[in-house]
């Protein structure tokens, strides 16, 4: 018999989050003030018990705790108002299947990022970030969110269905996504379902881009099938369908999957390439040695090749920094499959459990000094972060459900940062920009900067053949 944890001496009661209103308990303070409400709450307990609305939940604040919890997914499993919502979106893909599925979606997946393919897509990527910043002008001002979002888009685009998603269709996915990333939240922090079926503009704008993102991924599966079969992730999913190894995917759960993968691979290396320049825009020092490390590395090429990144040292620190202070993925739930006990705290069967990467981001006893961008925390030999019980640094989150594209994403945004950095140097047009509102993601959502070039190799010149 599985056993969640090992049983404590003493049982303790959750501390409780001071200041719930009436109905909507603690949902007004996580909706309007989330990144001072999140971090206010360790005072209280390792364990806080809150209100969201009718229905209580708990708050895990230590990161050894949450990193236990992670583990253990048999009895925290993917549940409560977050992937309620995300389901109706995304069905039972990857990211909100439960325990017992998980295994093998995430088996037909795993192949598209080994390191061998991640290596492999370096110039894809490369090219993706070229193609959004060759065309910035001196002196004009840019929507980095936007650029950032035609990036990924591209990139995933070309992973998933091999560049079949032309111009239309990349800017009619970003739109929806927009309105969807939007929704999400609200729909998250009040559980409210009477709430969201009402016929207000809001409602109807989040229905309108649900039902236009289906059809959409609906509209290639069908273009694919009538066509010629190709080695991608849609082909791989497709051949699954088929039922090849005695295991068949339904046409369902082949959109239930893509929806899932351009929702997590769009949306969130974006928010965190938006936070890169947010912050590189604040802080000049950083930026002035990733320029020092990009144009070594770089010499008179345009972008990294796969022997690049192991080299672009500090330009993945400003990465890991920003995932540290910025995290996209910013709140999470899980649900208890039983009665159980986390740290010493009990817990009912059916509770909703969240967790925070950005409060546990936050606290000084892993990260001192920890409203600071610091890059050089994660200089090797440091030991940022460890906590008891494990690394609190946790942006992918950990254990079996831990990011299956983690080193995908990090490669994607090292390359992202490295070219754009080879070419420009991106100035805040009305001064400090300070820190974005977060949505179901968290990053800046319209971020206007200033390219200044800083190089005289041409931008739209072709890289530099492999090495």
């Amino acid at each position: 018999m599985h056993e969640a944890l090992p049983a404590p001496d003493r049982v303790r009661t959750p501390g409780s989050a001071p200041g719930g209103v009436p109905f909507f308990g603690h949902a007004i303070a996580l909706l309007s003030r989330p990144l001072d409400f999140l971090p206010s709450l360790p005072a209280h307990g390792d364990v806080v018990r809150i209100r969201l609305g009718p229905r209580r939940a708990w708050v895990v604040c230590d990161p050894g705790l949450v990193h236990r919890m992670l583990v253990d997914t048999r009895t925290f499993d993917k549940g409560g108002p977050l992937y309620d919502r995300l389901r109706e979106l995304m069905g039972d893909g990857l990211v909100t299947c439960g325990h017992a599925d998980h295994r093998r979606r995430r088996e037909l997946v795993r192949p598209a990022f080994t390191p061998a393919r991640v290596a492999g897509c370096t110039a894809l990527m490369g090219e993706e970030a070229l193609s959004v910043c060759r065309d910035w002008r001196p002196g004009e001002r840019v929507d980095v969110t936007a650029a950032a979002l035609s990036l990924t888009t591209g990139v995933i685009a070309r992973l998933l269905f091999s560049g079949s998603l032309d111009a239309a269709r990349a800017a009619t996915l970003r739109s929806c996504l927009a309105v969807v990333v939007r929704g999400l939240l609200v729909r998250t922090v009040v559980p409210v379902d009477a709430l969201f079926r009402l016929p207000t503009p809001g409602n109807r704008r989040y229905l309108r881009a649900v039902r236009r993102l289906r059809a959409l991924v609906d509209e290639l599966v069908a273009e694919r099938r009538r066509g010629t079969p190709r080695d991608d992730l849609l082909g791989t999913l497709l051949a699954a369908e088929d039922g090849a190894d005695g295991r068949a995917l339904t046409g369902r759960e082949v959109r239930d999957q893509l929806i899932t993968l351009l929702l997590a691979g769009v949306e969130s290396t974006a928010m965190c390439l938006a936070s890169v320049f947010a912050l590189l825009a604040d802080h000049p020092e950083v930026e002035r040695r990733l320029h020092e490390e990009v144009d070594a590395v770089l010499a008179d090429r345009t972008a990294p090749e796969p022997g690049h990144l192991a080299r672009l040292d500090y330009t993945r620190r400003v990465v890991t920094e920003t995932l540290r202070l910025r995290p996209p993925g910013w709140l999470f739930t899980r649900l208890t499959t039983r009665d159980t006990e986390l740290g010493g705290y009990r817990l009912p069967r059916g509770a909703t459990v969240l967790y925070s990467p950005y409060l546990l981001h936050h606290q000084a006893t892993s990260f001192p000094d920890p409203e600071r961008f610091r890059p050089e925390r994660w200089a090797p030999g440091r030991t940022a972060g460890r906590a008891a019980g494990g690394d609190a640094l946790l942006p992918f989150a950990a254990g079996s459900r831990k990011c299956v594209a983690d080193t995908f994403a990090m490669a994607e945004a090292t390359v992202a940062v490295a070219v754009v950095a080879r070419h420009w140097r991106l100035r805040s047009p009305s001064g400090p920009i300070g820190r974005p509102r977060p949505a179901v993601t968290l990053g800046p959502r319209s971020l206007v900067l200033v390219p200044e070039p800083r190089t005289r190799v041409p931008v739209g010149a072709r890289p530099s053949p492999a090495l």
